[in-house]
């Protein structure tokens, strides 16, 4: 039977807002410990910005190859193989754990990350303590997302929410009490910030490692039917194939705004914190697209296991319509509502009158920046991410980055566009063409499927 539109929204929508909620706790995590250091010290504040860059710069590359596991097991779910998609998880464990040794040796020794940011000899001395902090929490972090991703591939996603809203509750009061000290514990600021988000994310692993061996929904996977899998170099092989362009392309996105700012940041600190309330308000904002790709890749992974590729195809473009429909109405709310929705960040009218001209390519650029995400999702299900890899990169380096140097410092560009609005035009440039790029790649994909299917089998 063939989906309808609404009868795909009534599918996705279950499963995008537990993924919804989820990571607006997640992103809370930062926004806790800034507002704390900031009341505590500026130096601290100081650290905590270049390490969370530094460990931000880690992560999400190495999560993204741990993602892998769930179109993987994805399919294997769809097609009724549950202990071999329950094997997936316990390789994605293995390469969590290698994943972290290579992480944390760059934690514990970011040399180059503190000669680019030039700090001070105090501000250094924190952020190395606040990294090795950290250095504890990657491999329970890493860890944590591979269940996050079986979850997803069995469209359990409440399962995670409900673990990192308690990582964030508990995240509150023990950053407040390590950073502040009291109760015989010194004062330790942004170390206390690191060892705050450590005991917190091995908190949740443990938990979730309790609810995989208690829960009675996963002893159909197999998990513990024969104790912990030993790792299997072709499961591996393929979480891997899949998943390093998956961390490549999640990277690209990240360095695309590091860069931004970093380039930004010449143009005097006015100019600069404009450019960070545009940046925070569609980091928001594309909570929502993230959630609907999540979810409407679940779906399809598990179509395309299924055998039903039909269903795959309508949900995964109904998905992205949807994702379309919604981010232009948040986006031109965001817009027409620009003013208000900018003092909720700030009085100072110096600050606004910066973001302002921004917020027309905030609202253009969350359109194409939803598009892109839930195809990339889409492909993702299919088992593609290296062309989407090669796309990301063509239009986000090379149209966002060097197109927005070219229109913001370079000779003969509109008046209008020089600066921060030039990077601006030129970052949405590139993700309009991503999501073009990415759009056009998935129906041929799907054009591609369906000639093999009505494509006369060989005699034999």
């Amino acid at each position: 039977m063939t989906p309808s539109f609404l009868s795909s929204l009534r599918r996705i929508l279950p499963l995008a807002w537990p993924v919804f909620v989820g990571q607006v706790a997640v992103m809370a995590f930062a926004t806790v410990d800034t507002f704390l250091l900031a009341r505590y010290s500026s130096l601290d504040l100081a650290a905590l910005a270049v390490g969370a860059a530094v460990y931000v710069s880690v992560f999400v590359g190495l999560m993204g190859i741990v993602m892998a596991v769930a179109p993987i097991a994805g399919q294997l779910f769809g097609a009724g193989k549950l202990e071999e998609a329950g094997d997936q998880l316990h390789q994605a464990a293995w390469l969590a754990l290698a994943l972290s040794l290579l992480g944390d040796v760059v934690l514990l020794f970011p040399e180059p990350f503190l000669w680019i940011a030039h700090a001070g000899p105090e501000v250094e001395l924190r952020v190395r303590a606040y990294l090795r902090a950290l250095a504890l929490a990657l491999p329970a972090a890493l860890l944590f997302m591979a269940y996050r991703g079986f979850n997803q591939a069995v469209s359990r996603p409440k399962a995670v929410m409900l673990l990192q809203l308690g990582g964030l509750l508990f995240k509150i009061p023990l950053s407040a009490w390590l950073i502040n000290g009291g109760a015989g514990v010194p004062e330790l600021g942004s170390l206390g910030c690191g060892l705050a988000t450590a005991i917190v994310m091995w908190a949740q692993a443990a938990i979730a490692l309790l609810v995989l061996k208690r829960g009675g929904f996963y002893t159909q996977f197999g998990l513990h039917a024969r104790g912990w899998h030993r790792p299997h170099w072709p499961a591996l092989r393929h979480q891997l194939k899949l998943g390093i362009p998956m961390g490549a392309s999640i990277m690209i996105e990240v360095t695309g705004f590091t860069f931004m700012a970093i380039f930004i940041a010449r143009l005097g600190p006015t100019i600069v914190a404009g450019h960070e309330l545009a940046v925070n308000l569609v980091a928001m904002m594309f909570m929502m697209p993230y959630a609907i790709g999540s979810a409407t890749g679940t779906l399809v992974a598990q179509a395309v296991g299924a055998g039903e590729p039909l269903q795959a195809r309508r949900t995964g473009w109904h998905g992205l319509l949807f994702a379309l429909a919604l981010s232009c109405g948040v986006g031109a709310a965001a817009f027409f509502g620009r003013e208000a929705v900018l003092r909720v960040y700030t009085a100072d009218m110096t600050l606004v009158a910066a973001a302002l001209p921004l917020l027309l390519w905030v609202w253009i650029f969350h359109m194409g920046d939803a598009v892109q995400t839930v195809a990339a999702y889409v492909l993702r299900a299919h088992h593609i991410a290296t062309a989407p890899m090669v796309i990301y990169a063509l239009a986000i380096w090379g149209v966002g980055i060097g197109g927005g140097y070219h229109l913001a410092f370079g000779e003969g560009a509109p008046p209008m566009l020089r600066g921060a609005p030039g990077f601006w035009a030129a970052a949405t440039a590139g993700l309009v063409l991503a999501a073009l790029g990415l759009s056009a790649y998935l129906g041929w994909v799907h054009r591609q499927e369906a000639a093999d299917a009505v494509r006369p089998s060989p005699a034999r």
